[in-house]
């Protein structure tokens, strides 16, 4: 059977209850969540890569008209692109790792303040997603939720039974980040994941 009991340990106020001046670093340390999962997708063609062209359009001279040497030009359609992206482009956003712990503490801080945080003792199951659904009702979260469940482990039974969960979103303790706690509606810590948070971003264990 899933264990549903919830625990109310006391949240380090260094972590959980932190002064938040202005948000500069928290949309620093959001857009570079964003931009380390970007991909340089888009890719385009120079004028010597374009197929055609070889042949020139009209003669140098008699025409009336600018000469072209070839129709591959960039200011032609259909010819080349300059400056377009080549596939190769980097867009992360360098945050130091002493910056993206402050940005994470600010983050669960704010949470914290809209009580979106909630500590349980565990979240076991065998692998049904019917106990983990009985979970997620004991602590009063809805299918309408963005949850964010942050626990020290994942197994294949807590992967098994959450798969299938609408807004259900799994997530160990060493990677939470601004961006998922920011567009979380509930934020679900198990207490066993809850000094591995504080020992990461205080350096000690609670």
């Amino acid at each position: 059977m899933a264990e549903t009991k919830t625990a109310t340990p006391k949240l380090n106020k260094d972590v959980f209850n932190v002064e938040v001046k202005n948000h500069e670093l928290l949309k620093l340390a959001y857009d570079s969540y964003l931009a380390a999962a970007r991909g340089a997708d888009a890719t385009t063609l120079q004028r010597g890569e374009v197929r055609g062209g070889g042949r020139k359009p009209w003669r140098q001279k008699g025409t009336g008209r600018a000469r072209f040497g070839s129709s591959r030009n960039p200011i032609w359609r259909g010819g080349g692109v300059v400056f377009g992206p080549r596939g190769n482009e980097n867009y992360t956003k360098n945050i130091s790792k002493t910056s993206k712990k402050v940005a994470v503490r600010q983050a669960l801080s704010l949470a914290n303040a809209d009580k979106k945080i909630i500590v349980i003792d565990s979240f076991k199951t065998t692998g049904k997603t019917k106990e983990a659904v009985a979970i997620l009702d004991k602590n009063k979260v809805t299918d309408k939720d963005a949850v964010l469940l942050v626990v020290a482990e994942k197994t294949d039974q807590l992967i098994r039974a959450t798969s299938n969960i609408n807004n259900l979103y799994v997530l160990r303790s060493c990677y939470l980040n601004v961006f998922d706690i920011l567009n979380s509606d509930k934020i679900l810590i198990t207490a066993e994941a809850l000094p591995q948070i504080e020992a990461w971003l205080i350096g000690e264990e609670k």
